[in-house]
């Protein structure tokens, strides 16, 4: 051991020593194994094994285990021990996919034949190299990286592939990912978990997504806990992941996917969320104008002192006349003679006078909407923001779809998990929105009938399949630039219609539920129209199919209404009146507001 650690950190209590040397000597150490996950579409990857001590010693957590070893002079007994304990079981299991292998690169370097003892190991548990990657965890201090260098390319040439583990951490592991060009990086979970709601994480995970293409490294995002990190990561164009949202370490390697994290092949949307008051004013990005006198030589040494610059706008007294976009100036301008001719012209003659001008309060739903069906330039180009006819500044399409991306992740935070539908906290602040807005819209609230019966004679996970059901109905039959759905929770939805045809589309939701609903009971159940199950009093009572009741409270003078609170009261009182209706069914209340 290296005497400076001996002076640097405190003596270890006198039993550790003995506790160490029993747990080598009888081996007593378990392997834990945490899947490692495609993000396109959720298929297993493979297993990081770890390591546990014993349950019932100080020695069980990994960091207590390595560092006593580390400190004591036994890591390298340590490193070997737990490397066989972990392909060993994961071969007894008969895992599936690639064993992730942890290594530590000094054992490498150091100890002669460590290729050789790893090999005969992974050959005697009926493994091929070409299932395992060797995980190369924190560099150690005054490592020989021309001598690691050699070891890993041997490693290679037996068919292992190699990754380097806690990329970010600190720059040891930056460098190893020079030295080594290994296959895979991990980036740490320091800068996975909350990147959805920071804009330096978010912007260091891209960065390491695109030196990885260019370095042909594939990218393992670790840590990933919630939907709204998995939706940055693949966001960032991140291949695989690991966390708790896919598994957490387990004694036997499984893994079940949940499809709903995974939905491949769509296209980016530009839906805002319902429920926040977002505005263009959110895009703005000051450039300084350009006067229509301006000479085409001076825009062509701006364009080429800010590669950044995507366009410039041209401005008189405050009102923008239109954007010189730099793949068109310079296109145009690189041409033979162009510069000697023109360069002293006036820049206007390069003004396009169609660049699209948008009030700064527009909202983010309408200008989406707008750049959807016009010309693709405009999200390249950008387009022009103003503050009544003035100009402001400039917007683009990345902007744009940054500035939804991160309103749809905050909406993400607050979804119902089971149907993925907005819950109490965007239902709120929607109703208090559009009551804000003044704008007339109809409250509906829809409740299952006959669901506790249900669940009580078919189980929770057919519950939740009916409510599932509930949630894909809404989504179908609701028209998302106009209506906003919600999932108050249980078998509780909400519906805030600005559709004009809302009351036909609330019929025929009714109806493609009423069609739907006999496929989740059992034959001999849809053939009596139902089940028998105990009510509430303990008696066996018949309970009819689950039927769907809504209530509708029309909003249609807001500014009488106080809060959501009494929007929600009138929703609910309506919602009791359709219930007192056998059968799926919609009571309508039209009433002013307090």
């Amino acid at each position: 051991m290296d005497p400076r650690t001996e002076i640097m950190c405190p003596p270890y209590p006198a039993d550790v020593l003995p506790e160490l040397e029993r747990l080598l000597q009888e081996r007593r150490l378990t392997a834990r194994f945490q899947p490692v996950i495609a993000l396109e579409d959720g298929a297993l990857f493979g297993f990081e094994g770890l390591i546990r001590g014993p349950g019932d010693s100080s020695l069980h957590a990994p960091l207590v285990l390595f560092d006593a070893a580390r400190r004591l002079g036994r890591l390298s007994e340590l490193e070997y021990l737990c490397r066989e304990t972990v392909i060993t079981a994961f071969a007894a299991q008969e895992g599936e996919g690639k064993l992730l292998l942890n290594v530590d690169p000094g054992a490498m370097v150091v100890q002669p034949g460590d290729q050789s003892r790893t090999l005969s190991w992974i050959e005697r548990a009926g493994l091929s190299p070409r299932e395992v990657v060797i995980e190369l965890t924190e560099a150690t201090p005054g490592l020989d990286y021309a001598q690691l260098r050699r070891a890993v390319e041997h490693y290679r040439s037996l068919g292992f592939a190699i990754a380097i583990d806690d990329l970010g951490e600190g720059f040891s592991s930056l460098r190893l990912w020079s030295e080594l060009e290994p296959d895979f990086v991990k980036i740490d979970k320091h800068f996975v978990q909350g990147a959805h709601a920071d804009p330096i994480k978010w912007q260091f995970l891209e960065s390491i997504a695109r030196i990885a293409r260019n370095s042909r490294t594939r990218v393992i995002a670790e840590g990933i806990e919630t939907p709204a990190e998995l939706a940055v990561v693949r966001e960032c164009g991140i291949s695989l992941g690991q966390g708790y949202l896919f598994g957490r370490p387990e004694p036997r390697p499984g893994y079940r996917p949940e499809p709903a994290h995974f939905r491949s092949g769509q296209e980016p949307d530009l839906r805002v969320p319902a429920g926040t008051e977002a505005s263009v004013a959110s895009l703005v990005h000051y450039v300084a104008p350009l006067a229509p006198e301006t000479t085409n030589e001076e825009v062509f040494a701006r364009f080429e002192h800010d590669p950044e610059l995507y366009a410039q706008p041209v401005v008189a007294d405050g009102v923008p006349l239109g954007l010189i976009a730099r793949n068109h100036f310079m296109d145009a301008y690189a041409r033979p003679y162009r510069r000697e001719l023109y360069g002293h012209r006036p820049c206007t003659m390069y003004l396009d006078r169609n660049a699209l001008v948008i009030d700064r309060r527009m909202s983010l739903q309408q200008l989406s909407d707008l750049i959807t069906q016009l010309d693709a330039k405009h999200l390249v180009q950008g387009f022009i923001i103003t503050d009544a006819g003035r100009y402001l500044g400039l917007g683009n399409g990345h902007a744009l779809l940054r500035e939804i991306t991160r309103l749809q992740l905050e909406s993400a935070r607050h979804a119902n998990p089971l149907t993925n539908l907005p819950g109490n906290v965007p239902i709120q602040r929607e109703i208090d929105t559009r009551l804000k807005r003044g704008e007339p819209f109809v409250a509906a609230y829809l409740d299952l009938d006959h669901f506790k019966p249900y669940n009580d004679v078919y189980g929770f996970r057919r519950g939740d399949d009916i409510l599932r059901l509930v949630g894909e109905l809404l989504r179908e039959h609701t028209d998302p630039a106009r209506d906003f759905v919600g999932h108050i929770g249980g078998d509780d939805f909400i519906v805030l219609w600005g559709s004009p045809d809302w009351q036909d589309r609330t019929e025929v939701l009714l109806r493609a539920f009423d069609a739907r609903i006999p496929e989740f009971y059992r034959p001999e159940d849809r053939a009596r129209g139902g089940i028998e199950a105990e009510d509430r009093q303990g008696r066996t009572v018949f309970f009819p199919l689950c039927a769907l009741s809504v209530g509708a409270a029309v909003i249609d003078e807001p500014q009488r209404y106080e809060s959501y609170h009494a929007v929600a009261e009138a929703a609910s009182v309506a919602k009791k009146m359709a219930k007192k209706t056998p059968g799926s069914s919609l009571f309508v209340e039209r009433r002013r507001g307090a």
